[in-house]
């Protein structure tokens, strides 16, 4: 049975948040980022980012904590639109999203958000260290949700649409992720 639950996964500064957001106003469905979950558990942890994946890797209680509240959310909402990496894997008559996007397009926008509004637990002074930062949270993610779920969460096979975020900007994205949808609820 299909619910009314939009999933946006996606490669790191894909704009995965963003369009969330963007899609849920549009629809008038609630909007939840885990992504800001897990950056708010790395505040009050006095974590970096990329220092509270690596902890995740021995300390499974984190992506628990996460996972806890995704799969709850499954059982208990409907019109929502989330973004996180694994959303889709507990939400799985959700309408599922891949954002896609290069690592050097990734690494400039991320910079480029970091200098113009911040982030928690995020900081950079160079697009050569957000670059070298994506590839460290890549590498722990995958080995993390390999690990603990044996899934590969940027398989486009486990995704209802797959779109390339590079030459679309976030209203493009947000009409196709939509029309996509609309399409797929039928």
């Amino acid at each position: 049975m299909k619910k009314e639950i939009i999933t946006i996964a996606g490669s790191l500064g894909s704009g995965k948040s963003s369009t969330a957001r963007s899609v849920a106003a549009s629809l008038g469905f609630r909007h939840f980022s885990s992504g800001d979950l897990f950056r708010q558990l790395a505040a009050e942890r006095g974590e970096s980012i990329e220092a509270i994946n690596l902890s995740a890797e021995s300390q499974r209680d984190i992506d628990l904590k996460v996972d806890d509240l995704l799969q709850n959310m499954y059982l208990t909402e409907q019109k929502l639109v989330i973004d996180s990496r694994m959303a889709w894997h507990w939400m799985p008559h959700s309408f599922k999203v891949f954002l896609a996007l290069d690592p050097d397009t990734a690494a400039q926008r991320i910079f480029d958000h970091l200098q113009a509004e911040g982030r928690v637990s995020e900081d950079a002074k160079s697009i050569a260290e957000v670059r070298k930062s994506i590839e460290g949270r890549f590498a722990s993610e995958q080995k993390r949700y390999a690990a603990l779920y044996a899934v590969d969460p940027t398989d486009p096979l486990n995704f209802d649409i797959v779109i390339n975020t590079k030459h679309n900007d976030l209203r493009a994205v947000t009409a196709i992720v939509r029309a996509a949808y609309q399409a797929w609820r039928q």
